[in-house]
């Protein structure tokens, strides 16, 4: 692992002049600002905070902070180890986050990113720095890639770290951040820093490995940064989950990254009302065409994805449109929001993002279901159903591919079954004769569970087509 300590008091010194850490450009001008530019799964029993699985025991959790325009991310190791990457603005000086921190019991943080030295990104280091290290039980590096502002915000950051002795470290692509029970790459920057060291386009970019999941943070990069990491890391960007990049700006997640990425699931912080229109309309339009959940902080507020490494289930504060295109369909949920996290989604991670080639994501629907059957659900199996819809100009050939719950009971259509455009297919739980509006699965007692589940579809070669949660 090639991690380079940086000297702080140089640091401190660069940060008030024109400068960066060595080989940084001139940074801007003295004072603070940001860079510039369905259905929801249905809720299961409410959780408290402190109940959604933090980590340890076989789990790993990442927790997207809701502080409005801007970003901070938790990871908490299945050793238990935390990396905090970013700490939201300057304007609130990691109130938010710390708030959320003590809520969850979080006492040290092993590990605290920089994405990148912009104020709505390290707003809260001094902070965080200055509570772990007088109040908790420390903080145990920084990692930064190593390009400076000229702010106040970034001097108070540098000043935090000289203060309190705390090991910072210059990082770059191909190191590793040593989080015991996880894999922390870093993609990006690389050595031979991008597009004149912008800041956003130098962000520090990470994947996060657990087993069979992954997570893709991607700070603010933008066309420059994204081309690169197409270019030289293009595996590695498949994930599970991914960090919509610089808060849904149109100048990051463009459609060869988001084919590269191939997520189940995206989030995107940003504020409901940003003044810079975040997520723009041309990003939503891109996710779209992914027919995966997005999960926004604005409206869903805290976001929180835990995995055991097979099986990830995403909890978070509101029920919110998780359809990229009806996002702003719900109200706006505030940071100091006090709601508490509950389960919306339960998928298997390492299945693929979407529908193979040639099937429009969005033509198979789930049109209803019928969970709470009449009388006797267990004696009245064929009144337990779900209605499934074309809703393209298309045939779709349903052959081979399977409809599963949350628990992993699976219907697989016979060869042949195929729906027309604007047709209708029921899957009834009970046994009968199939016909081509009718469909039983055979099951020997109910399936759909009345108070919420979750119906996925898949094709013959496991490619995700729909995840639907009802309530």
């Amino acid at each position: 692992m090639r991690l380079v300590a940086l000297c702080c008091c140089l640091l401190v010194v660069l940060a008030g002049c024109s400068g960066a850490f060595p080989g940084g450009v001139p940074g801007g001008t003295l004072g603070d600002g940001a860079s510039t530019p369905g259905t929801e799964p249905g809720s299961g029993d409410e959780v408290a905070p402190d109940a959604v699985p933090l980590g340890g025991n076989g789990t790993f959790s990442v927790h997207f902070i809701n502080v409005g325009q801007s970003s901070a991310t938790l990871v908490v190791a299945p050793s238990g180890e935390t990396v905090l990457v970013d700490t939201g603005d300057f304007t609130d000086r990691g109130e938010d986050v710390l708030d959320y921190l003590r809520a969850r019991g979080i006492d040290r943080i092993d590990h605290l990113v920089t994405s990148h030295a912009d104020a709505d990104h390290i707003g809260g280091h001094a902070a965080v720095i200055e509570y772990f290290e007088t109040e908790g039980e420390g903080v145990g590096a920084v990692y930064d890639p190593g390009i400076a502002a000229s702010t106040r915000t970034y001097e108070r950051y540098l000043d935090a770290v000289e203060q309190y002795d705390v090991p910072l470290y210059l990082t770059l692509a191909g190191d590793e951040i040593p989080v015991a029970g996880l894999n922390v790459s870093v993609l990006a920057p690389p050595e031979d820093y991008l597009a004149g060291e912008a800041r956003n386009e130098n962000s520090l970019v990470l994947r996060v490995d657990y087993r069979e999941a992954s997570v893709l943070l991607t700070g603010d990069g933008e066309d420059e940064a994204e081309s690169y990491l197409v270019a030289n890391h293009r595996e590695a960007l498949n994930v599970t989950v991914l960090a919509a990049g610089h808060h849904g700006s149109r100048s990051s997640s463009s459609a060869a990254f988001l084919e590269a990425a191939s997520p189940q699931v995206i989030t995107v912080s940003s504020a409901y009302d940003s003044r810079y229109g975040h997520p723009h309309e041309e990003v939503l339009r891109r996710l779209a065409a992914l027919s995966v959940p997005v999960f926004w902080t604005a409206t869903h507020g805290d976001t929180v994805v835990a995995s055991d490494g097979r099986n990830v289930t995403v909890y978070t504060q509101r029920t919110a449109p998780t359809a990229p295109l009806d996002l702003r369909a719900s109200e706006a949920i505030a940071p100091d929001a006090t709601d508490s996290l509950q389960p919306r989604l339960t998928f298997a991670a390492g299945g693929s993002a979407g529908p193979p080639t040639g099937i429009p994501a969005s033509d198979l629907a789930v049109d209803s279901v019928h969970a709470d059957a009449a009388g006797d659900d267990r004696t009245n199996l064929n009144d337990e159903y779900v209605v499934f819809e074309n809703t393209g100009e298309e045939t779709i050939d349903l052959s081979g591919w399977t409809v599963s719950d949350e628990s992993g009971r699976t219907y697989t259509f016979p060869d042949g079954t195929t729906l027309g455009p604007g047709e209708q297919l029921t899957l009834r739980t009970g046994s009968g004769s199939n016909t081509a509006a009718e469909h039983y699965w055979g099951a020997a007692g109910p399936v759909w569970n009345n108070d919420g589940d979750t119906v996925t579809v898949e094709t013959a070669n496991g490619s995700r087509v729909l995840t639907e949660a009802y309530a």
